[in-house]
């Protein structure tokens, strides 16, 4: 065990136990879940930010990568009331800084009333309250990483095939294996394309589907994928989901804007104002959408009447703003992947029309 401090951007200090030691910065934010410590820590979403877990011991049921939504851990640190010695470790083989014995119901309260806030950690056997205060000072002023998505897309385009007849073209912004995994389910052919694919890349796949994935920080640093939408917008299907669905939105004439302290676990309320069905969801995000655009809001956030869900069946568009594919979380919007892959029967039939014209 070691020494550790949190400054955070109000002015406060706090002692800590130090688990894993390293001097790092971030964003400070927070998650409810209380099952899928695994899945959020491996999500690229966390990128360049501090999580704290809400639950109070992680680490319970062990460590097991086939939970692994990507090849490493994302956070720049980890926060629990107490982690676990096996949790401990793999953090460690990773050089994550983690820090536990503090009270992270106070520290909840605090960035929910004050929202997300820059932080400063620093552990080890000899630190001070001054060496939090200086990653801190390294942090205040720093605007967002604007090319994020170099740190967390797929460096080349990757195939994974399933044998079915429709193709998506995943754009890796930050996604979760989970959601290739959902697409394969269904017997989709999926290649993830980087980040800043070329409109040239997606015309020599020819796919059925153009999927914006999630991804950490703002949509508006993600001007490549933008311009996919906006190029291929009613000529091919498209789909999205969190960061894609703020993507999708800002390229059909719609704006985005900063949360407070975010969407972050896996029981949000969502109502599809069609049917007035509510679905538990899984969330990861700090931004939304403001003004939908071109775009129908078709589900909100019970809680706060956030855009959860929006479409426009003239030009085949769905996107959500929650994480259909939970991994950790529950299963009740899983039929969206249905929905994107029916897409493609339409473009097909179209297709068909068009050529017997």
């Amino acid at each position: 065990m070691s020494d550790a401090y949190l400054a955070l951007e109000d002015g406060r200090v706090i002692e800590a136990r130090g688990r894993v030691p390293g001097y790092t910065r971030g964003e400070l934010v927070f998650t409810t879940a209380y099952t899928g410590y695994e899945e959020s820590l491996t999500d690229p979403s966390y990128e360049e930010q501090v999580l704290t877990f809400s639950y109070p011991l992680i680490g319970n049921y062990g460590v097991r990568d086939e939970r692994f939504e990507s090849d490493r851990v994302h956070p720049r640190a980890a926060i629990a009331r107490e982690f676990t010695d096996e949790i401990v470790e793999w953090l460690g083989d990773q050089s994550v800084p983690a820090i536990d014995h503090i009270d992270t119901r106070e520290l909840v309260t605090a960035i929910r009333e004050e929202g997300a806030m820059k932080c400063g950690i620093a552990v080890g056997d000899d630190v001070t309250p001054e060496d939090a205060k200086e990653e801190l000072a390294k942090c205040k002023g720093m605007s967002e990483h604007v090319d994020i998505g170099a740190q967390v897309s797929t460096p080349e385009a990757v195939t994974y095939r399933a044998g079915g007849d429709a193709h998506v073209a995943l754009v890796d912004c930050g996604a979760k294996g989970s959601i290739v995994d959902s697409l394969l389910e269904r017997g989709a052919d999926v290649t993830v394309l980087p980040y800043d694919a070329t409109v040239e890349d997606v015309e020599e796949l020819s796919p059925d589907v153009l999927f914006i994935s999630n991804g950490p920080g703002d949509p508006a640093n993600f001007t490549q994928a933008q311009e996919l939408v906006e190029e291929f917008v009613g000529e091919i299907p498209l789909a999205g989901i969190c960061l894609g669905q703020q993507v999708v939105a800002r390229a059909l004439g719609g704006t985005t804007e900063k949360m407070d302290f975010g969407h972050r676990g896996v029981n949000q309320p969502v109502r599809d104002l069609d049917s007035g069905k509510v679905v538990m969801t899984t969330q990861n995000h700090g931004y939304t959408v403001d003004e939908p655009g071109d775009l129908d809001v078709t589900q909100v956030n019970v809680n706060d009447g956030t855009a959860e869900g929006l479409e426009n069946d003239d030009l085949n568009v769905i996107t959500r703003q929650y994480h259909p594919e939970a991994h950790p979380g529950p299963n009740d919007s899983l039929d969206f992947f249905d929905d994107v892959l029916a897409m493609t029967d339409a473009k097909q039939q179209t297709a068909v029309a068009s050529s017997s014209d």
